[in-house]
């Protein structure tokens, strides 16, 4: 289950007190302060392993708390530092701090680490206090406190490819047909209920990470339908592949309205994510009226101002199509890549499942 959005308390270790100590040993006659210092308490920290794929366990467990240190001894003996405590993050995780709103770190590579609350400092022990017109100093600091924070954690997959489009127009097939991906593919809307990934993989060899998204209805930026949960997961790909139903109709839509519908989210959603570089796939030309729907389709986005995608006539369920389909994403994506700098190597964020299955 992909769990995307987790509320979390982190508090870092207090500082141990410092110790108030006077030495006392036989055969030395003149003693003096000998209280040690409390030990550092132990930073709250995050990394970004590739293995997590989830926020389950940040979703289930509210409070993280790292160890304090402990207090100084006598003879000049420092307490031991408390243990830090390290949260393993998916690759591709934000970090907000919940009261300022405030975006802390972006997990966008593997193995990225960052301090999430600053461990607190142990106090000085009576032996730090002594001068010579002060011999025997009963003074001591106390540690202090560790920083506490309530942290917002979203979870945005970094893939290369991003198929979008209304629920059952065909997505979970198409992921299927192009990659080793098993998706649950049902003749129902909404059957993908979570983002899944795949690789694609051409002769070269070539390969890039494909996602498919669940369904959007309109209204989506609002919260309609799954709402904008997943919206934010197409932010991170480099290309959009928009999918249309041109045979059925999915949910009653004509194909052109259907296109129209998940241009509109987009666009409400973010700016940005709407001037991605775009292909369209008019899918289910194998059913009645399906070719005469994809010219129709094809003829409306060519009028449409500024829109440079190009129309792809297809069939997931047959597979016809899907090879040119694949080489056009990948000009995509390569020349995506050439205008960017590329944070992570989109490898890194294939699921376990996924590369058991290309093994």
């Amino acid at each position: 289950m992909l769990i995307d959005h987790a509320e979390i308390q982190v508090r870092a270790g207090k500082g141990g007190d410092g110790c108030v100590s006077l030495r006392r040993e036989k055969f030395v006659p003149k003693g003096g302060p000998d209280g040690g210092d409390g030990g550092d308490g132990g930073g709250v920290y995050a990394v970004a392993d590739v293995n997590v794929e989830t926020l389950l366990d940040f979703q289930s467990r509210y409070h993280w708390f790292a160890r304090s240190g402990q207090p100084g001894a006598g003879k000049d003996m420092t307490g031991r530092k408390g243990e830090p405590l390290t949260l393993s993050l998916p690759v591709g995780a934000l970090i907000y701090d919940k009261e300022t709103g405030v975006l802390l770190k972006d997990l966008s590579t593997p193995g990225e680490r960052v301090c999430l609350a600053e461990p607190g400092k142990g106090g000085r022990g009576n032996a730090r206090f002594a001068r010579p017109d002060h011999q025997t100093p009963r003074e001591f600091e106390k540690g202090t406190p560790g920083q506490e924070r309530i942290l917002r954690l979203e979870l945005k997959l970094i893939a290369d490819v991003g198929l979008v489009g209304l629920p059952n127009a065909g997505k979970s097939t198409l992921l299927a047909r192009l990659t080793h991906a098993k998706p649950k593919i049902a003749d129902y809307p909404f059957t993908t209920l979570k983002p899944q990934l795949g690789i694609v993989e051409l002769p070269g060899p070539r390969r890039f990470i494909l996602a498919d998204l669940p369904g959007l209805i309109e209204g989506a930026h609002d919260g309609a339908g799954l709402g904008d949960q997943f919206l934010r997961h197409i932010e991170r790909t480099r290309v959009v592949v928009h999918v249309v139903d041109v045979g059925s109709g999915a949910l009653g839509t004509d194909p052109v309205e259907a296109y129209r519908v998940i241009r509109n989210e987009l666009t409400s959603y973010s700016e940005e994510l709407a001037s991605k570089p775009e292909i369209v796939l008019a899918n289910k030309i194998d059913l009645t009226g399906g070719p005469a729907s994809a010219e129709e389709l094809a003829a409306e986005i060519g009028l449409q101002a500024g829109s440079p995608a190009r129309v792809y006539p297809v069939s997931a369920v047959a597979g016809s199509g899907l090879e040119q389909v694949a080489e056009a994403m990948w000009r995509l994506v390569d020349e995506a890549k050439k205008q960017t700098v590329v944070e992570i190597e989109p490898e890194a964020m294939v699921p376990p499942h996924v590369r058991a299955a290309l093994e």
